[in-house]
């Protein structure tokens, strides 16, 4: 029984240390050198059905106003639209940051998009004048993003730089569940087009740009 006890405790924590390796790892994939100048913090939104944001979108938030450097102009842009309740999660976020956690600085709501790969599709015209960009979302999910900026746009996903959604002992237990959903969908992407928040085919759509002060 202990044997079988100590297996089983020796399997978590492996897990669990699996989990946090993988998601350091994805943090650093497809990002550069850390440099100067005007930034854009894009934080990518998650389905939210109620009328405030919920914990993974507060989450992402707080992961997004982390990663702004308090030396540089800094560009916030909050990503989703109404996938799953009445109001869209860019303006959830929107109002989470300024009313919750006090951000005052520029804030952009990006209200369109229904998928990762619409989200950097819309945020694109965000991007363009500034001269590093970082993408906050659990480290994988970020990563991905990071991938489709390329695909999109190479002229800007040189200038992705390292955010801060990574920290040690954050989300542990549900980091090897991130990872390996991030490999599963992966593995589904070879067999079929990227889907939106509604299970639907990705289709173009121009972004309708709603910037605050």
């Amino acid at each position: 029984m202990r044997k079988r006890t100590r297996l089983t405790l020796a399997t978590g924590v492996g897990l669990m240390l699996w989990g946090e390796w993988a998601n350091w790892r994805a943090s650093r994939r497809g990002v550069g050198p850390a440099c100067s100048g005007p930034e854009a913090v894009v934080v990518l939104g998650y389905r939210n059905t109620g009328a405030r944001a919920n914990a993974m979108n507060r989450w992402r938030v707080r992961a997004g106003l982390r990663s702004i450097d308090p030396r540089a102009e800094t560009r916030l842009v909050l990503c989703g639209g109404a996938c799953a309740g009445p109001e869209t999660e860019a303006a959830l976020m929107g109002r989470y940051a300024v009313e919750s956690r006090g951000y005052e600085g520029e804030l952009v709501l990006e209200e369109s998009s229904r998928s990762t790969w619409e989200n950097i599709a819309f945020a694109i015209p965000y991007l363009k004048d500034v001269d590093r960009i970082k993408i906050i979302s659990l480290p994988t999910h970020a990563e991905t993003a990071r991938a489709y900026l390329a695909e999109q746009s190479p002229e800007l996903a040189v200038r992705l730089v390292p955010g801060c959604e990574y920290r040690f002992g954050e989300w542990m237990p549900l980091k090897p569940v991130f990872a390996l959903y991030s490999v599963a969908k992966k593995l589904r992407a070879r067999f079929g087009p990227d889907r939106g928040c509604y299970g639907a085919e990705v289709v173009s759509r121009r972004p309708s740009p709603i910037i605050g002060p």
